[in-house]
């Protein structure tokens, strides 16, 4: 309001020109100085034009950019507007450079600091994805290179992949994943062949199959078994199975004998029945046949060799019998079958033979006996044999006689245990060396402890069946063989031991948790703990628990009685609080719920459910199935609000990209008019707009600055050309107003000189030719020109003196005007110009008007006749202008 008081004289002058424009200079350097807010500071008219160039030359270099990264930095951290700025900083990608814009925007400007703020944590968020991707390369190759590769590590890696996002490393990561799965796919197929080879060998025993056969089918597999193991995945067969498939092999190879000698004694056998079968009847005997038969190799307990014993009995039952002769007493025909047939008539036969030679022969216990020892002999159980030629043994010694043919039957078979027992016990020796070489492999094989025992255990056991079957072992072979297992057992004794001290420690660790359960009891019952802390220490005793290991049985059920019960003890005061809280937390569900998306501080309430909901969880925690669910619920609630709330903002964004399309169409409507806006229709083209703008709606936040800064734009440019206008207006209104001026001052002038002789007619036409003026101002001149015609016609002294009076008050006049406008009066009038301030000041001040709004006074100025220098002239004519620039 004071600013007049300030202004500095001559300021209309072009030699004040400097000076005036210094402070506009001052304050574009403190609005430079304060950042992002410099092109909104009001400034002169002349500061306003030199940001508006500077802004055109900064807009024009940002468009030559064309994508150089490097320049785009210089230009952000050279440029004064913040708009150029956020669009170079669109420019910017590389970490190098959004580090530097970052650091010098940090504090200048909010828009591009939070652009290169985002872009920078968007490449930190990679570059660490990226070094997870690398880690889990690394540890794939690994695993490629591990002799020992595993499933559960493969499944591991690809959880670890599956939440890495490195699309650079995931080419690397296929292939050498690829090259896994080939890995585990041959696992796969050696297991696989494993197995089935073991289940091959496992039915090699009763595949009925001759020697050859055999012994070929178990070269081929131990074979295919040693190219298994020199695999490049050997690494991963079963060692339990790798055993088994050995202990197997080595069994049936030992067994190989014993086939051998059953299928000579089958063949042997066949061989004599074809030659019998082959000879006249005649010529054979069955006596003889039946010695022959028994001196052949012992038959095998099996099919074949029931088979062949068949076939010799129709033989002997096809033979005709011959008659008994008296000088020989022949046995019965029923004796002369073989030893097994008929065993009563054999035993009539040689009673009367006994009773005939003075002797009463065996009971009927001994010849049973003799009768199950062959039919044990028959089926090879050379240990039952064994055990009934003792009990023979026995009774023979009581003092038992026999008849010569029960002699020489018990003789013959005893002949025939001798021989089965020495094959056998040559047989045996031969498996008590496989079985010796067994056990002496078994410590390279890396098995299991409990494996270990148990195979020791089954070699002793098989030693022991092979001293039933083929009698004792010599002291050398079992002195060796006990030495193997006694060192092939040694790591699982010692294994076995620690085993023990575990349990005797595991029972003392339990021992341990059952006396910290129960004080936590004491406290609890007394108040002194809480429920978080007892929640941890049931979750915490209940874990160690299950990881407590091996106890002894003895101990076992005492600790877990006295464990389950402190347990309980605890559970209950424990379950009852959280049934509580679980209350609370379907409280706080449901809160979550009844929240309206629409409303604006539904995000805020959420929070502080959230909030809540942590202090609850930390609190006291619930089991952990139980919290699970409540949080699922919770979090679904959760999202459903905020799902519902982007739902909303998406039709709100397409709602505001509506706006922003019609803000648009309004800014280009009114760019389009800016060039034809006058004075006259700018008004009612800008209140339009304003009125259309703001009923419109608010435009995505993103495109808000720069559709408000086109908006204002185009009202500056409408505004600009209508001030431009009203300015010519001004400009040439005031031309005319000087001219018409000009005249009547000529025409004043005339009247004053006496010896000027002039005409009415000659005046008027000059101001006919003149146009007429708009406004006020034309009646104003045309009421002192035509006072001045009259006087010219009638009292022209009389107006001459009043044109002489009022020079005073024109000047005066002239002067307040002068320093209501601002305009310097020179340095005549300096001190009148003083002491008039303070006037103009008083009046301003009672009025109620702003300095400089005097245009009644310069129509009243005008409308005063008075006679004036060129001096006083010029100044009215520069204050003509003044007002005509200012638009008024």
């Amino acid at each position: 309001m004071f600013e007049f008081l300030f202004k500095r004289q001559g300021g209309d002058k072009a030699g004040a020109k400097p000076d005036a424009a210094a402070p506009d200079a001052r304050a574009s350097g403190q609005a430079s100085g304060q950042g992002a807010a410099h092109d909104a500071a009001p400034q002169a008219p002349g500061g306003r034009g030199a940001t508006q160039h500077s802004r055109e030359q900064q807009a024009a270099r940002l468009k030559q950019l064309d994508g150089d990264e490097a320049a785009a930095v210089d230009f952000i951290l050279a440029s004064d507007f913040s708009e150029l700025r956020l669009a170079a900083a669109e420019l910017v990608h590389s970490r190098e450079g959004l580090e530097r814009v970052h650091a010098a925007m940090r504090n200048l400007d909010r828009r591009v600091a939070k652009l290169t703020q985002s872009r920078l944590d968007a490449i930190r968020h990679h570059d660490a994805e990226l070094r997870r991707g690398q880690e889990a390369l690394a540890q794939a190759r690994t695993l490629l290179g591990d002799h020992l590769l595993t499933p559960n590590h493969v499944a591991e890696l690809d959880r670890k992949w599956a939440i890495t996002k490195a699309p650079e490393l995931a080419p690397e990561f296929d292939e050498v994943r690829a090259q896994l799965a080939q890995r585990l796919e041959a696992q796969v197929q050696l297991q696989r062949a494993m197995i089935d080879r073991l289940a091959a060998l496992r039915q090699l025993e009763g595949a009925g199959l001759d020697a050859d056969a055999l012994s070929a089918r178990l070269a081929g597999l131990q074979q295919e078994q040693e190219a298994a193991l020199v695999a490049p995945e050997h690494a991963s067969l079963p060692r339990a199975l790798v055993a088994e498939f050995a202990s197997e092999h080595a069994r049936l190879s030992a067994g190989l004998a014993t086939i051998e000698q059953d299928q000579a004694a089958l063949a042997a056998r066949a061989a004599a029945l074809a030659e019998w079968q082959g000879k006249p009847q005649a010529e054979l005997k069955p006596e003889q046949l039946r010695k022959d038969w028994q001196r052949l190799p012992v038959l095998p307990a099996n099919a074949a060799g029931a088979g062949l014993r068949e076939r010799f009995e129709a033989l002997l039952a096809s033979l005709p019998q011959e008659a008994p002769k008296e000088a020989r007493k022949p046995r019965p025909k029923a004796e002369q079958a073989s030893p097994g047939a008929a065993p009563a008539a054999r035993e009539q036969g040689g009673q009367k033979e006994g009773q005939k030679g003075g002797g009463r022969g065996a009971d009927q216990q001994f010849i049973d006996n003799m009768d199950a020892l062959e039919a044990a002999l028959q089926q090879g159980s050379l240990g039952s044999a064994a055990e009934l030629d003792k009990a023979l043994k026995d009774s023979k010694d009581k003092g038992m006689r026999l008849t010569p043919a029960q002699a020489d039957r018990l003789a013959h078979l005893r002949a025939e245990l001798k021989r089965l027992s020495d094959w056998a016990r040559w047989g045996g020796n031969v498996s008590r060396e496989e079985l010796i070489k067994t056990v002496e492999a078994l410590p390279t094989q890396n098995l299991a402890m409990s494996e270990l025992a148990k195979k020791v255990g089954s070699m002793r056991d098989r030693w022991k069946a092979l001293d039933s079957l083929s009698g004792a072992a010599p002291r050398s072979l079992w002195e060796r063989f006990d030495a193997a297992c006694t060192a092939a057992y040694a790591p699982a004794a010692a294994h076995f031991r620690q085993l023990a001290d575990e349990r005797h420690a595991n029972a003392a660790r339990g021992q341990a948790l059952v006396e910290e359960a129960q004080a936590e009891i004491a406290r609890l019952q007394s108040g002194e703990a809480d429920w978080k802390h007892v929640s941890g220490t049931v979750q915490r005793l209940r874990t160690a628990w299950s990881h407590l290991g091996a106890i002894d049985r003895k101990d076992k059920k005492r600790l877990d009685q006295l464990f389950s019960e402190a347990l309980t003890t605890l559970q209950k005061p424990l379950e009852t609080q959280r049934q509580v809280e679980m209350g609370v937390r379907e409280q706080l569900i449901e809160e979550a719920q009844a929240l309206d998306p629409h409303d604006r501080h539904a995000v805020d309430l959420l929070r502080e459910l959230q909030h809540r909901w942590q202090e609850h969880a930390r609190a006291l925690p619930l089991e952990r199935k139980a919290e699970q669910a409540l949080w699922q619920r919770f979090r679904a609630a959760c999202d459903a609000l905020f799902a519902a709330r982007k739902e909303h903002a998406h039709a709100a964004d397409s709602e505001r990209r509506a706006h922003e399309s019609a803000k648009e169409a309004l800014c280009a409507r009114l760019e389009a008019a800016a060039p034809e806006a006058t004075p006259a229709t700018a008004g009612k083209l800008l209140r339009e707009a304003a009125a259309e703008w703001q009923a419109i709606g608010p435009v995505p936040r993103a495109h808000e600055a720069r559709i408000e800064k086109r908006y204002n734009a185009a009202v500056a440019q409408v505004q600009h050309h209508a001030d431009v206008a009203r300015r010519a207006a001004g400009m040439a209104l005031a031309g005319a107003v000087r001219d018409k001026l000009r005249l009547i001052q000529a025409l004043e002038n005339a009247l004053v000189n006496p010896d000027a002789h002039t005409h009415a007619g000659d005046w008027r036409q000059r101001w006919d030719a003149m146009l007429p003026l708009d406004g006020v101002y034309e009646n104003v001149l045309r009421a002192r020109f035509d006072a001045a015609l009259a006087a010219l016609e009638g009292e022209r002294a009389a107006y001459a003196r009043q044109l002489e009076a009022n020079r005073e008050r024109l000047l005066h006049e002239l002067l307040k005007l002068e320093i209501a406008a601002g305009i310097d009066s020179g340095a005549e009038f300096a001190r009148e110009r003083l002491k008039l301030q303070v006037e103009v000041l008083q009046s301003s001040l009672k009025s109620g008007r702003k300095p400089g709004a005097h245009g009644d006074e310069l129509r009243q100025l005008l409308s005063l006749p008075a006679l004036a220098d060129a001096r006083t002239e010029t100044r009215i004519e520069q204050l003509l202008l003044r007002q005509a620039k200012e638009g008024k």
